[in-house]
């Protein structure tokens, strides 16, 4: 009987010990207006779609959905890790003729308002050439609530949200 108890407490540990605490950072989900400077093309608009990754989000490390597209339909996929006011952030970017390069980025989150953050990044995007480089400011959307409730379903779901582009503040495509 001993060696039934033990085992069994022995169990409980070993999957408790498994279980992912639940997460307790900042949700940053939202829409996030961007103005950018790149090496290459200069000034540019776009919008981020950052999206918790529930599954995947314990203690205060967030995963989240990264997704953009620009004006003239060249599209980010990828993800991010947020840690505190830290973000890591990995993407493709395919461009019209299915192209695909990668990109990573780091950037510092703020908070701006009431359940409103900005974060600025910093870019790599490698090439054949050597490459470019840039920042993003980006600032959170207000967004009312069904629109948030939207956004987070779509996380829940695991749809992508496809954010609005926006035309480049000096007329040069992206």
């Amino acid at each position: 009987m001993k060696k039934i108890l033990m085992l069994s407490a022995l169990l409980a540990v070993s999957s408790l010990a498994q279980a992912k605490p639940a997460f307790t950072g900042i949700n940053y989900t939202g829409l996030y207006e961007c103005k950018g400077e790149n090496s290459s093309i200069g000034a540019y608009e776009l919008v981020v779609a950052l999206r918790l990754n529930r599954v995947s989000s314990h203690g205060k490390f967030g995963a989240y959905y990264y997704e953009t597209e620009t004006v003239n339909s060249t599209v980010y996929h990828g993800q991010a890790v947020i840690v505190g006011n830290r973000m890591a952030i990995s993407f493709n970017i395919r461009d019209k003729k299915n192209n695909v390069d990668h990109s990573t980025g780091l950037a510092t989150i703020k908070k701006v308002g009431k359940d409103r953050w900005s974060f600025r990044k910093e870019y790599f995007e490698p090439d054949d050439s050597g490459g470019s480089y840039g920042t993003e400011d980006c600032v959170m959307k207000v967004l009312s609530p069904e629109e948030k409730q939207a956004l987070e379903n779509k996380t829940l779901e695991k749809i992508p949200a496809k954010p609005a582009a926006t035309a480049p503040r000096n007329g040069k495509a992206q």
